[in-house]
């Protein structure tokens, strides 16, 4: 196993150009960015509680050595600019991987009332056991993104010594939950949780015209529609639907800061100071991080953004270090 003793805190070695130290441009631009994505592999996975979820796969896995599991930030799914950009560079060092769709983030609305949400570990567990079992001889690994950053960590950390997973990266993760959602309701960030809570809004609205939510939730069209914040929908619908009495339970039970102790397999985790959904007050202290994490932070890359290159021929750093990280592991591990 990897470890990293006098190591809790690296300085990233992503520098930017001077056009791309802007944290609005290096978390916006890479919505633009044409993304490539080859012949992609589909299936379903199935649940205990009969809810389902859609894998996306790099191809179909046939002996798989190393598996990557992704999982996306809030609204994410295969479409999102730092998905196949990943898939692809991890299958340049021989490494399969599979996007896991959270409930109702793929093409069809998930059956139940429950999603998703930062800290709603059990249908990640369930899918890398499955792996597990499906691909014995395969070391699985896995890469979070923002929210799903935050639930890998938790996810993680549950493990403790009897991981299935050989190793983890997370990146931009939410570590403080209710500080970020706060974070994200003033000023310029504003935009940024107009735009989150517009997917967020939409998916329920479509569960409300499918599903009974009046009932136990007290959750129709009309209520959906006044929702102005993510605190608030978190509050209405993400706390209660998935057992918490309001939101700042579901925040104060789920933020993954607390658990980043507990961690044991080798863990890259990556943080901009600039990132724009979060106040630099949520990272960590070194006594709150366990030997096995590797923690870089840099001055500039914003939110899952690290794009560096010029305006006219971007690179997504991201995929640099990630590649890096997985083949040093590999060798460290052999």
């Amino acid at each position: 196993m990897t470890l990293f003793p006098l190591l809790w805190l690296v300085k990233s070695l992503f520098n930017p150009s001077t056009f791309l130290k802007n944290p609005h441009v290096q978390t916006i631009l890479p919505l633009f960015l044409p993304t490539k994505t080859g012949d992609l592999y589909q299936e379903e996975y199935s649940f205990e509680d009969g809810d389902f979820t859609e894998l996306v796969w790099n191809k179909k896995p046939k002996q798989p050595k190393n598996i990557v599991i992704l999982f996306h930030g809030l609204g994410g799914s295969i479409h999102s600019h730092y998905i196949s950009g990943m898939m692809n560079t991890l299958e340049e060092i021989g490494f399969n991987s599979v996007l896991m769709h959270f409930r109702g983030c793929g093409i069809k609305p998930n059956k139940k009332a429950r999603m998703y949400h930062a800290g709603e570990i059990e249908d990640a567990s369930s899918l890398i056991h499955h792996l597990q079992k499906k691909y014995p001889l395969a070391k699985l690994h896995a890469i979070g993104y923002s929210l799903g950053a935050n639930m890998l960590l938790k996810l993680v950390a549950s493990f403790k010594n009897k991981s299935p997973l050989h190793s983890a990266v997370a990146i931009s993760a939410p570590l403080e939950l209710e500080k970020c959602t706060r974070y994200i309701d003033q000023g310029f960030a504003k935009i940024y949780q107009h735009y989150l809570l517009k997917d967020l809004k939409s998916s329920l609205l479509n569960k409300v015209k499918h599903l009974d939510l009046k009932t136990d939730f007290d959750l129709d069209e009309a209520r959906v529609k006044k929702i102005k914040t993510i605190y608030e929908f978190d509050d209405i619908f993400t706390a209660p639907v998935h057992g918490y009495k309001n939101a700042k339970e579901y925040y104060t039970q789920n933020s993954s800061r607390q658990f980043l102790k507990e961690i044991k397999i080798p863990t890259l985790l990556i943080h901009s100071k600039d990132d724009p959904f979060m106040p630099s007050s949520v990272f960590p202290e070194p006594d709150e991080i366990s030997n096995s994490i590797l923690y870089e932070v840099g001055n500039y890359g914003g939110h899952v953004g690290f794009i560096e290159g010029t305006l006219f021929k971007p690179e997504f750093w991201l995929e640099k270090r990630v590649k890096s990280f997985f083949i040093q592991d590999n060798t460290d591990n052999h």
